[in-house]
């Protein structure tokens, strides 16, 4: 099996909308009602609100392959495109997602160490993520990798408020 990283351009949007709406249903969809659901892919994972996203300098969109195959992808941002006020010596890792046929493969902590890497050629401090409190997975592997909960925020899943647990991992 041979994995890639590759930076996602304009040429991509089309299958980044798809990955985004698979892996996120996946991940989501037996916690949330359809309607909360939809609502939410409808919103995030819009054609144009994704076009926007990569045209923004501070933030990067990276595709996971396994072989041909797109497994996964990574959305980081710095600076002003932060979702929370982190300072410009933090990066954000806004989104990490594999495909469920993907997981237990290591592609998750692939993309992790991309997104250190980055963040150390960039000079940040800190590298940050929001995880909803109850993917339990999720919160599992992102403590393995030396992040602590440092707060919490508001994420709406359609009208549903839910609760981010914002998760920093120091950069030595």
């Amino acid at each position: 099996m041979t994995t890639m990283i590759k930076k996602c351009t304009r040429d991509d949007l089309h299958e980044l909308q798809a990955i985004s709406i698979e892996t996120f249903t996946e991940t989501f969809k037996d916690q949330n009602s359809p309607e909360d659901l939809q609502a939410y892919l409808d919103k995030a994972y819009d054609l144009g609100k994704l076009e926007q996203e990569l045209a923004i300098p501070s933030s990067s969109f990276f595709f996971i392959y396994s072989d041909q195959e797109v497994a996964g992808y990574l959305k980081l941002n710095t600076e002003n495109a932060q979702t929370e006020s982190m300072g410009n010596d933090s990066l954000e890792i806004e989104r990490i997602y594999i495909k469920k046929a993907f997981q237990k493969y290591g592609f998750g902590k692939i993309l992790m160490n991309k997104a250190i890497e980055l963040a150390r050629e960039q000079n940040k401090k800190n590298i940050w993520l929001g995880v909803w409190e109850e993917n339990d997975n999720a919160i599992a592997f992102y403590r393995k990798k030396g992040f602590v909960q440092t707060g919490s925020h508001s994420f709406f899943m359609g009208d549903d408020e839910q609760v981010d647990l914002i998760l920093v991992k120091p950069l030595h």
